[in-house]
Formats: C-alpha cells, structure tokens, sequence
C-alpha cells in the first residue's frame, strides 16, 4: 500500500513539473505565432526560459529512453534534437549562398564558431560546474577533473576520425559533394556503433522514473513526443533568442561576421550546454560530457555533411561550397582545436589544467585576431595534440579497440 502511495505522490509531482514546463514553453511559442514583437531584454528573458523549458524535456526524454536504448544513443539523439537551431541557420546559409554568394561567408562561420564554442567554452564550463558539484556535496569522487566511463571512447575515436579527415578539406578549398559521404558515412557508422553499448543502469527519479515505468508502448510513445515536443519548442524560442542576443550586439557596434559567428552560435548551443551543465551540477559528469562529445561529433560530421547539399540545392555548383581565405583559416584552426580536444580525452580524463589550458588557446584568439596569429594558434594546438598523444600513447590502443 505504501509504495502505491509513494508512486501516485511521484507521478502528481511529476505531472505539476510538467504542467510548469509545458506553460512556460506553451507562451513561447504561441507568442512566435503571434508575432509578438518584444524588446531585446525581455525577449531574451522569455525564450531564454522557453530554451530552458526544452532542456528539461531533453533530460527527461534521454533518461526514460534508457530503458530502451543504450545511453550513449539517447544523448546522441539529444544532441541531435538540441541541435536542431544550429542546423536551421546553417543549412539556411549554405542554402542562401547557392544563389548569393555573399552568404557563403556566414556558414563557414557560423558551423565553425559552434564547434570552436563546445571545446573552448562547453568542456571548461563543465569541468568547472562538475568540479564545484563534488566539493559542494563532499562526495567521491575527482575533485580536479572529469573522469569518463570507458565507453566513451567510442565517441572519441569516431571524432578523431573526423578531425584528421578535416585536414584535407583547407587544401581542395572547399566543402565538396564527397565530404559529405565520408562525414555522413562516419556519422552513420557511429550511430551504428553506439546502439548496443552496454552501460551501467542508473536510478531514475522524477519525472523520467514516472514515464520509465509505463507499459512499453505508452512509455516509448511519450519518449517521442517529448522528444518531438523539445525539438518544436527550440525551433520556436531559439531564432528570436538569438536575434534578441544578436540585435544588442549590434547595437554596439559588433562586426557583422563576429556576430554570425559568435553571438548566434551561443543561442543556438545553449540547449546542449545547458543540458550537460545540468548533468554535471546533478553528479552526472560523465552524462554532462557524453552529450557535448556527441554534439561536437554531430556538428563535425553531420552538419557539415549537411552544408554541400544545401548550398547545391540553393542553386550552388555540385562541386560544393568554395571556401575563401577567412573561412579556410577558421577550418584549418577549428581542426586543430579538435585534434587537441582528442588527445587531452585519451585518456578518459579532463583535468582543471587542461580545461584551463582549452579555455585560454580559445581566449587568444580575440586577444590575437591577426591571421598569421591564429595559424600560429592553430600550430600551438596541433603540437600540444602531438605531445599529449605520444605522452599518453598507452592509452591509443584501448581507443582504436572501441570502433
């Protein structure tokens, strides 16, 4: 009698959460459809809580969905769905610059500013929130860094595929038809990987415990529409969120590359940043981590997969995406940051240090922002890869074992 009183007190709670999430992410929307118009400060207030309301319904969705799934493909999907805004503004302009090739400027920048942003900013901000978790709570557990279970390794090695494949695209000078093959291949080839992955159970509480236990057809069929309900709402609130954010950068007179580049991506990624800080601060780094590597290896071969279709589709040449020398210094400086995020995960740990040392290669390049300086940057981050690799080379084998 007492556990089915316990559990009716779990689901009445669960559905009040629910109520207050659905109301704040309902006015969202429905104010887009409206086309009400709101000032920056309180735009950014009410679809910034809408982009909130949508990582909830991530984490809950991604936890239930364990029951039928492994873990690593519900954060896969997480991420893909939390994705979706950075999606919408690339593809739209690769899209656009198949017929203005003005626009061509701004996917190379938007795609590699996103990238930039999840290793230079995410993994630190994360290492930070998870760190601060442990010694808040006094619990176990690594006090200076993130420790991962082995079965990332999965996602490590497929994105180190990926980045050393990114070493060729600067030298053809464009993001050609067969990029997209071998980038969508890898990304296919990892979601086939990942399906079976057999991780450890955890307890589930909340909300996601309410939806976990239903009779399997109910249970997957909500999953779903949480999953979908997510998708909608980030959609909705994230194009005027990121205006908003864009609108006042503007007014202060910020570069209009800078703005596509920088302040867009960091609405479009505030949903999976959001999602792993929340992990992190929950005890869950390893989670927290699982979702911002599948998101970096989302963007670094789906996405990218992505730009050469659109741009053809849009009217651009079927030999893809021309790529000037800007955006050819952001890619050659995008891939090596990659390859440094590779060799300082070989070993399944990220330490403060190395989040330190992310977060200020990153920072150098506004403190620096002359192109011989970057490429120089880029030069610091590949050789840093190369040391951490051969210093910890122990470890390569074990990653090569998890394809």
């Amino acid at each position: 009698m007492s556990s089915e009183i316990e559990t009716t007190v779990t689901g009445r709670g669960a559905a009040a959460r629910v109520g207050v999430i659905v109301a704040v992410a309902v006015s969202a929307v429905a104010m887009r459809l409206a086309g009400v118009e709101l000032p920056p400060v309180a735009a950014v207030a009410v679809f910034g809580g809408a982009v909130f309301a949508a990582v909830a319904l991530l984490m809950w969705a991604s936890e239930a969905a364990r029951v039928d799934i492994s873990g690593s493909l519900a954060l896969a999907i997480l991420a893909l769905v939390a994705m979706l805004p950075e999606y919408a503004v690339d593809i739209y302009f690769a899209y656009t610059a198949g017929h203005d090739p003005a626009y061509a400027a701004y996917a190379a920048a938007n795609m590699t500013g996103a990238n930039r942003l999840l290793i230079g900013v995410a993994w630190p901000l994360l290492v930070a929130f998870a760190i601060f978790a442990v010694r808040r709570r006094g619990a176990r557990g690594d006090r200076d860094a993130v420790t991962l279970e082995s079965h990332r390794r999965t996602e490590i090695v497929f994105l180190a595929a990926a980045a050393f494949y990114a070493l060729v695209i600067p030298l053809t000078g464009r993001l050609a038809w067969y990029d997209t093959l071998v980038l969508g291949g890898l990304f296919a080839a990892y979601l086939w990987r990942i399906r079976g992955n057999e991780e450890g159970e955890e307890e589930l509480v909340g909300v996601a415990a309410t939806v976990a236990v239903q009779p399997a057809g109910r249970r997957r069929s909500l999953v779903a529409a949480l999953f979908v309900a997510a998708g909608v709402v980030i959609l909705a609130a994230a194009e005027p969120f990121g205006d908003a954010l864009i609108g006042a950068g503007s007014d202060l007179g910020m570069d209009e590359f800078l703005l596509v580049q920088w302040l867009a991506p960091i609405a479009s990624e505030a949903p999976e940043v959001i999602v792993a800080i929340t992990f992190a601060l929950r005890g869950r780094a390893d989670d927290g981590m699982g979702a911002l590597l599948a998101a970096k290896l989302n963007q670094w071969t789906l996405l990218i997969a992505c730009l050469p279709i659109a741009y053809y589709l849009g009217g651009g040449q079927f030999a893809g995406l021309p790529l000037d020398a800007r955006q050819t210094e952001e890619l050659v400086l995008t891939t090596a940051q990659t390859l440094l995020g590779v060799a300082v995960l070989a070993d399944l740990r990220l330490t403060r240090g190395e989040a330190a040392l992310l977060f200020g290669l990153f920072a150098a390049q506004f403190v620096l922002p002359s192109p011989h300086v970057r490429y120089v940057i880029a030069a610091a981050y590949t050789l840093l890869a190369i040391v951490l690799l051969i210093r910890q080379r122990r470890h390569v084998p074990d990653l090569i074992k998890s394809l």
